[in-house]
């Protein structure tokens, strides 16, 4: 009788091991183990580990990971003395399902009864932490991890160096990574990652290039970073380098290139991607699609974004608002509010960057009334939460509209202190409309902000100007020089039979200044005789 339920038990492992694909299957043989009173220590284990190996499957759905996070607990419960196994499972277990804190407990608990961690236990554990993002936390399990001689374990090493990545820890990061004796291509990832998002492309860059080995997270990391970052030019050399190496990789990397031709205005290198993408059959995705509209849109080709935009099946949120801000750059403010409509009859619901283009069409058509609305509905019907970039358009829009008191008052009543876009756009319109004392106060906000910010200065003396206060000119003059603020120089770009070119005000570092500079000065020559002639001719 013995031998026979021993051999049932067996079967049932082997099942739970080999067939079991599902958890409705898993829990089919979890139902048969206890009808048949199979349920031992073994089976209750292989029932909790088939189950957590499952759980990476599920669907992000809060009523589906509450009923595992019961189902997971209560097989555990029912465990008596849980092995170190056992409690990886369950650590793992509530990491998947998004519970760290739980983790923790059951990695204390684990600690109280005496149960020895293994090279297992603390990858899991580290991975609930850097979910919370505790660098203490990470530091303690970092010193247990320690004082276990786990530190030699690459899977131990990659997951401390992401715990300190996520606390935006670089120092503390590249500590861990230089005394680890055990290095894969995700310990290199990892500290890329860290570099990137901490915004030091630099370091990130020299890390990737003493990489051994690399892979396609290699690559799209940094290329994520690039364009973030708006080093446009390295993220399409990194690009092309990918390319000619023919490296794998995904439709990240493509939007990453994509939006770095878009802020570069490189039209011709984005339609070069665009035909790779053809060529190669890639499927074009929400992400690809809000790239390739994005691109299109900056680069003034807004019909063939619309196009883009149209064929497009799958169309999340973002791919919305790149088609919305696109509208709202071009001024098409009818279309603008036509295609929002189309977006919530879709039940796309909208978020903030949907009403700041909004809000961005409405200024550049100076439609106050539907800006109004938009703003007032944005809490009321939509629930999405006002931000100061949101006011700071409304400030803009107002102002520029003559309406300096309803933009004051706004200010006024907002939740939180203005920035530099709420206080500029007010100064913006105090001086269109010759609001001398309103500009002096949103001036000063700018510059408590902002005190760097060179533009306040020149924009309060031309203020100043314009109203004959000579004094006050000369005062806010002296004031710059002495704080040493100089104002940006401006920068435009030019694309020539494929060859982009770069100019910086007043820059003599283009090989061809000498004869631009000539032509310049004989059309301000011909300018001033034209103005002449014609005052003579008056």
């Amino acid at each position: 009788m013995v031998q026979i339920r021993y051999k049932q038990s067996s079967f049932l492992i082997f099942t739970l091991k080999q067939q079991c694909k599902t958890i409705s299957q898993i829990q089919q043989v979890h139902a048969q183990a206890i009808t048949n009173g199979l349920l031992s220590f073994n089976s209750s284990t292989q029932i909790l580990h088939s189950f957590t190996s499952l759980l990476p499957s599920l669907p992000l759905q809060p009523n589906i990971h509450h009923y595992a996070t019961r189902y997971v607990t209560s097989i555990f419960s029912r465990i008596e003395n849980p092995s170190t196994f056992c409690y990886n499972t369950i650590i793992r277990a509530h990491t998947l399902l998004f519970s760290p804190n739980t983790s923790f407990l059951y990695f204390l608990k684990m600690r109280r009864n005496s149960v020895p961690p293994d090279s297992h236990t603390f990858p899991f554990v580290l991975k609930a932490c850097s979910l919370v993002n505790s660098l203490s936390l990470g530091k303690t399990l970092h010193s247990q991890a320690l004082k276990f001689g786990f530190l030699a374990d690459v899977f131990v090493c990659n997951n401390l160096v992401r715990v300190y990545t996520v606390s935006g820890n670089t120092s503390d990061t590249h500590k861990v990574f230089d005394e680890s004796c055990c290095r894969d291509v995700v310990t290199y990832n990892s500290i890329i990652d860290g570099y990137v998002k901490a915004g030091e492309m630099d370091k990130a860059r020299e890390v990737f290039d003493e990489m051994p080995e690399r892979d396609a997270v290699s690559w799209g990391t940094l290329l994520a970073g690039y364009a973030k970052l708006n080093q446009c030019k390295e993220a399409i050399e990194l690009f092309d380098q990918m390319v000619s190496l023919n490296v794998k990789f995904d439709n990240v990397a493509l939007v990453s290139a994509l939006s770095a031709c878009a802020q570069l205005g490189e039209l011709e290198k984005g339609k070069t991607l665009h035909d790779y993408i053809r060529k190669k059959g890639i499927h074009i995705d929400s992400y690809l699609c809000t790239g390739l509209v994005d691109l299109y849109a900056k680069c003034g080709c807004i019909e063939i974004a619309m196009e883009i935009f149209e064929t497009s099946l799958e169309k999340k949120v973002f791919t919305w608002n790149a088609m919305l801000v696109g509208l709202a750059m071009h001024g098409h403010g009818q279309l603008l509010f036509d295609y929002f409509s189309r977006m919530v009859e879709g039940g796309v619901r909208p978020d903030g960057v949907t009403f700041l283009a909004l809000l961005a069409g409405c200024n550049h058509a100076g439609l106050v009334q539907e800006a109004r609305r938009f703003f007032g509905e944005m809490e009321e019907v939509y629930g999405v939460c006002r931000e100061l970039k949101h006011y700071g358009c409304m400030a803009d829009l107002l102002a520029r509209a003559g309406l300096i008191k309803e933009a004051m008052e706004m200010i006024e009543a907002m939740p939180m202190a203005g920035d530099v876009f709420v206080w500029g756009g007010l100064l913006g319109g105090c001086r269109i409309h010759g609001h001398v004392e309103l500009a002096v106060k949103a001036a000063e906000n700018v510059m408590e902000v902002k005190p760097e910010d060179g533009g306040v200065y020149s924009i309060l003396a031309n203020v100043f100007a314009d109203a004959g206060r000579w004094d006050d000119l000369v005062s806010i003059r002296k004031r710059r020089d002495c704080a040493q603020i100089k104002k940006s120089a401006g920068c435009s770009l030019i694309q020539l039979n494929g060859v982009i070119h770069e100019f910086i005000s007043w820059d003599d570092l283009h090989p061809q200044s000498k004869e631009i500079y000539s032509v310049l000065n004989c059309l301000q020559l011909n300018l001033k005789h034209s103005i002449a002639d014609r005052v003579l001719m008056n």
